[in-house]
Protein backbone atom coordinates (compact mmCIF):
# COMPACT_ATOMS: atom_id res chain seq x y z
CA UNK A 1 0.00 0.00 0.00
CA UNK A 2 1.52 4.13 -0.70
CA UNK A 3 1.78 5.69 1.77
CA UNK A 4 -0.14 8.73 2.45
CA UNK A 5 2.29 11.73 2.07
CA UNK A 6 1.23 14.13 5.47
CA UNK A 7 2.22 17.95 5.97
CA UNK A 8 2.07 19.89 8.55
CA UNK A 9 3.44 23.09 9.49
CA UNK A 10 6.05 23.52 12.49
CA UNK A 11 4.77 26.15 14.54
CA UNK A 12 3.70 25.45 18.21
CA UNK A 13 0.06 25.84 17.03
CA UNK A 14 0.16 22.64 15.22
CA UNK A 15 1.62 20.49 18.54
CA UNK A 16 -1.84 18.84 19.90
CA UNK A 17 -3.30 18.28 16.22
CA UNK A 18 0.58 15.83 15.71
CA UNK A 19 0.68 14.83 19.49
CA UNK A 20 -2.52 12.75 18.36
CA UNK A 21 -1.54 11.53 14.53
CA UNK A 22 2.23 10.65 15.97
CA UNK A 23 0.31 8.17 18.81
CA UNK A 24 -2.19 7.16 16.39
CA UNK A 25 -0.76 3.84 14.80
CA UNK A 26 -0.90 5.41 11.08
CA UNK A 27 2.93 5.59 11.50
CA UNK A 28 2.84 2.87 8.95
CA UNK A 29 0.86 4.60 6.35
CA UNK A 30 1.82 7.73 6.50
CA UNK A 31 4.95 10.05 5.36
CA UNK A 32 4.99 13.42 7.75
CA UNK A 33 6.68 16.38 6.49
CA UNK A 34 7.12 19.64 8.60
CA UNK A 35 7.66 23.09 7.06
CA UNK A 36 6.58 26.90 7.38
CA UNK A 37 3.17 27.39 5.95
CA UNK A 38 3.70 28.96 2.36
CA UNK A 39 5.68 25.98 1.84
CA UNK A 40 3.15 23.15 3.02
CA UNK A 41 0.88 24.94 0.58
CA UNK A 42 2.98 24.92 -2.51
CA UNK A 43 4.02 20.61 -2.05
CA UNK A 44 0.08 20.33 -1.85
CA UNK A 45 -0.39 22.64 -4.93
CA UNK A 46 2.43 20.76 -7.02
CA UNK A 47 1.36 17.16 -5.56
CA UNK A 48 4.27 16.60 -3.48
CA UNK A 49 1.86 15.63 -0.68
CA UNK A 50 -1.58 14.27 -0.47
CA UNK A 51 -2.79 16.49 2.63
CA UNK A 52 -1.53 19.11 4.47
CA UNK A 53 -2.78 21.31 7.10
CA UNK A 54 -2.15 24.18 4.76
CA UNK A 55 -3.49 27.96 5.09
CA UNK A 56 -6.98 28.19 3.63
CA UNK A 57 -5.99 30.48 1.30
CA UNK A 58 -4.97 28.17 -0.96
CA UNK A 59 -7.61 26.35 -1.45
CA UNK A 60 -9.63 27.92 -4.17
CA UNK A 61 -6.53 27.26 -6.29
CA UNK A 62 -6.54 23.36 -6.19
CA UNK A 63 -8.08 21.35 -8.77
CA UNK A 64 -9.44 19.50 -6.30
CA UNK A 65 -10.17 20.53 -2.03
CA UNK A 66 -11.10 18.05 0.58
CA UNK A 67 -11.42 19.40 4.12
CA UNK A 68 -10.85 16.10 5.60
CA UNK A 69 -11.11 16.56 9.60
CA UNK A 70 -13.01 18.36 12.12
CA UNK A 71 -10.00 20.20 13.31
CA UNK A 72 -8.55 22.97 12.07
CA UNK A 73 -5.77 26.09 13.22
CA UNK A 74 -8.62 29.01 13.95
CA UNK A 75 -9.68 31.44 16.60
CA UNK A 76 -12.88 33.03 18.18
CA UNK A 77 -11.13 35.41 18.97
CA UNK A 78 -7.62 36.86 19.47
CA UNK A 79 -5.12 34.19 18.77
CA UNK A 80 -2.00 35.68 19.96
CA UNK A 81 0.36 34.57 17.00
CA UNK A 82 -0.83 36.50 14.24
CA UNK A 83 -1.07 40.22 13.99
CA UNK A 84 0.30 43.51 12.95
CA UNK A 85 3.47 44.89 15.15
CA UNK A 86 3.82 48.19 14.79
CA UNK A 87 5.92 50.82 17.24
CA UNK A 88 3.20 53.67 16.30
CA UNK A 89 -0.45 52.98 17.02
CA UNK A 90 -2.20 51.96 13.61
CA UNK A 91 -3.20 54.90 12.17
CA UNK A 92 -0.19 56.19 12.00
CA UNK A 93 1.40 53.44 10.30
CA UNK A 94 2.31 54.17 6.19
CA UNK A 95 3.79 51.11 5.71
CA UNK A 96 2.89 47.15 6.68
CA UNK A 97 5.89 44.62 5.51
CA UNK A 98 3.99 41.49 5.29
CA UNK A 99 5.46 37.58 6.65
CA UNK A 100 6.33 35.80 3.46
CA UNK A 101 5.39 31.70 5.77
CA UNK A 102 1.92 32.49 5.46
CA UNK A 103 -0.41 33.66 2.30
CA UNK A 104 -3.40 33.76 3.85
CA UNK A 105 -2.02 36.04 6.98
CA UNK A 106 -1.20 38.35 4.51
CA UNK A 107 -4.24 38.15 2.64
CA UNK A 108 -6.39 38.54 6.06
CA UNK A 109 -4.42 41.64 7.02
CA UNK A 110 -5.08 43.06 3.34
CA UNK A 111 -8.41 42.48 4.08
CA UNK A 112 -8.82 43.90 7.52
CA UNK A 113 -6.48 47.33 6.52
CA UNK A 114 -8.87 48.43 3.98
CA UNK A 115 -11.91 47.34 5.07
CA UNK A 116 -11.78 47.60 9.22
CA UNK A 117 -9.35 50.09 10.13
CA UNK A 118 -9.79 52.50 6.29
CA UNK A 119 -6.03 52.37 6.15
CA UNK A 120 -4.53 53.06 2.67
CA UNK A 121 -0.86 52.00 3.12
CA UNK A 122 2.25 50.77 1.37
CA UNK A 123 2.47 47.05 0.93
CA UNK A 124 5.67 45.21 0.57
CA UNK A 125 6.90 41.73 1.05
CA UNK A 126 9.54 40.79 4.35
CA UNK A 127 12.34 39.17 3.39
CA UNK A 128 13.78 36.64 6.20
CA UNK A 129 14.87 39.21 8.63
CA UNK A 130 11.76 42.01 8.13
CA UNK A 131 11.10 41.84 11.61
CA UNK A 132 14.47 43.96 12.01
CA UNK A 133 12.86 46.62 9.86
CA UNK A 134 9.62 47.25 12.20
CA UNK A 135 10.08 51.21 12.56
CA UNK A 136 8.97 54.09 13.21
CA UNK A 137 5.77 54.40 10.68
CA UNK A 138 6.62 50.81 9.40
CA UNK A 139 4.55 48.02 10.75
CA UNK A 140 5.01 44.26 9.97
CA UNK A 141 2.50 41.29 9.97
CA UNK A 142 4.18 38.45 11.89
CA UNK A 143 2.87 35.26 12.40
CA UNK A 144 3.56 31.76 14.29
CA UNK A 145 6.29 31.34 17.34
CA UNK A 146 7.99 34.41 15.94
CA UNK A 147 4.63 36.68 16.45
CA UNK A 148 4.46 35.18 20.20
CA UNK A 149 8.39 36.32 20.26
CA UNK A 150 7.07 39.78 18.99
CA UNK A 151 4.88 40.16 21.06
CA UNK A 152 7.42 41.05 23.39
CA UNK A 153 9.02 43.35 21.39
CA UNK A 154 6.78 45.72 19.77
CA UNK A 155 5.18 48.77 21.42
CA UNK A 156 1.79 47.94 19.34
CA UNK A 157 0.31 44.78 18.78
CA UNK A 158 -2.83 44.20 16.60
CA UNK A 159 -4.42 41.00 16.34
CA UNK A 160 -6.06 39.34 13.48
CA UNK A 161 -7.95 36.98 14.58
CA UNK A 162 -9.63 39.77 17.24
CA UNK A 163 -9.99 41.96 14.12
CA UNK A 164 -11.80 39.45 12.35
CA UNK A 165 -13.89 39.17 14.79
CA UNK A 166 -14.83 42.31 15.66
CA UNK A 167 -15.24 42.87 11.76
CA UNK A 168 -17.62 39.96 10.67
CA UNK A 169 -19.11 38.98 14.04
CA UNK A 170 -17.47 35.30 13.15
CA UNK A 171 -14.33 33.08 14.06
CA UNK A 172 -11.79 32.60 11.61
CA UNK A 173 -9.80 29.85 10.04
CA UNK A 174 -6.33 30.16 9.75
CA UNK A 175 -5.44 26.43 8.41
CA UNK A 176 -6.95 23.35 7.86
CA UNK A 177 -6.38 19.75 6.77
CA UNK A 178 -7.05 20.01 3.31
CA UNK A 179 -6.44 17.31 0.35
CA UNK A 180 -5.85 17.56 -3.82
CA UNK A 181 -7.20 14.16 -3.87
CA UNK A 182 -10.06 11.59 -2.74
CA UNK A 183 -8.62 9.30 0.35
CA UNK A 184 -9.61 6.50 2.23
CA UNK A 185 -12.41 6.94 4.01
CA UNK A 186 -10.98 4.78 6.77
CA UNK A 187 -8.19 7.06 6.34
CA UNK A 188 -9.64 10.28 7.15
CA UNK A 189 -11.30 8.64 9.96
CA UNK A 190 -8.74 7.88 11.68
CA UNK A 191 -6.83 10.31 11.36
CA UNK A 192 -9.83 12.66 12.45
CA UNK A 193 -10.12 10.69 15.81
CA UNK A 194 -5.87 11.06 15.62
CA UNK A 195 -6.76 14.91 15.96
CA UNK A 196 -9.41 14.96 18.21
CA UNK A 197 -7.21 12.36 20.85
CA UNK A 198 -4.08 15.41 20.16
CA UNK A 199 -6.44 18.13 21.26
CA UNK A 200 -8.04 16.49 24.08
CA UNK A 201 -4.38 16.06 25.91
CA UNK A 202 -3.31 19.47 25.86
CA UNK A 203 -1.87 19.01 29.34
CA UNK A 204 0.96 16.50 27.84
CA UNK A 205 1.43 18.26 24.81
CA UNK A 206 2.11 21.65 26.94
CA UNK A 207 4.50 19.32 29.27
CA UNK A 208 6.49 18.26 26.37
CA UNK A 209 7.24 21.67 24.65
CA UNK A 210 8.52 23.59 27.34
CA UNK A 211 8.69 27.17 26.37
CA UNK A 212 9.21 30.36 28.28
CA UNK A 213 8.02 32.92 25.50
CA UNK A 214 4.18 32.45 26.14
CA UNK A 215 1.76 30.51 28.37
CA UNK A 216 1.33 27.25 26.31
CA UNK A 217 -1.71 26.56 28.03
CA UNK A 218 -3.40 29.83 27.42
CA UNK A 219 -2.14 29.49 23.69
CA UNK A 220 -3.61 26.07 23.20
CA UNK A 221 -7.16 26.80 25.24
CA UNK A 222 -8.08 30.55 24.97
CA UNK A 223 -6.32 31.64 21.64
CA UNK A 224 -5.68 28.90 19.12
CA UNK A 225 -9.48 27.07 18.56
CA UNK A 226 -8.88 23.82 16.97
CA UNK A 227 -12.73 22.28 16.29
CA UNK A 228 -13.57 23.26 12.87
CA UNK A 229 -17.13 24.35 13.81
CA UNK A 230 -20.02 25.62 11.50
CA UNK A 231 -19.24 28.81 12.81
CA UNK A 232 -15.87 28.66 11.69
CA UNK A 233 -16.62 27.36 8.27
CA UNK A 234 -18.99 30.14 7.81
CA UNK A 235 -15.99 32.53 8.78
CA UNK A 236 -14.05 30.62 5.96
CA UNK A 237 -16.80 30.80 3.14
CA UNK A 238 -16.66 34.44 3.74
CA UNK A 239 -13.31 35.08 3.76
CA UNK A 240 -12.55 32.90 0.50
CA UNK A 241 -15.38 35.11 -0.62
CA UNK A 242 -14.25 38.55 0.07
CA UNK A 243 -10.80 37.22 -1.15
CA UNK A 244 -12.29 36.19 -4.66
CA UNK A 245 -13.81 39.65 -5.23
CA UNK A 246 -10.52 41.31 -4.04
CA UNK A 247 -12.81 43.25 -1.23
Amino acid sequence: MDKIRVGAVSYLNTRPLLYGVERSGLADRTVLVEDYPARIAAMLLNDEIDVGLVPVVIIPRLKEAHIITDYCIGAEGEVASVAIFSETPIGSVEKVLMDYQSRTSVQLAELLLKEYWKKDVTIEDGGENFRSKIAGTTAGVVIGDRALEQRRISAFTYDLGAAWKAHTGLPFVFAAWVANKKLDEAFEDAFNRANGYGVSHIDEVVAQHPYDVYDLHTYYTKNISYQLTAAKRKGLELFLQKISAGS
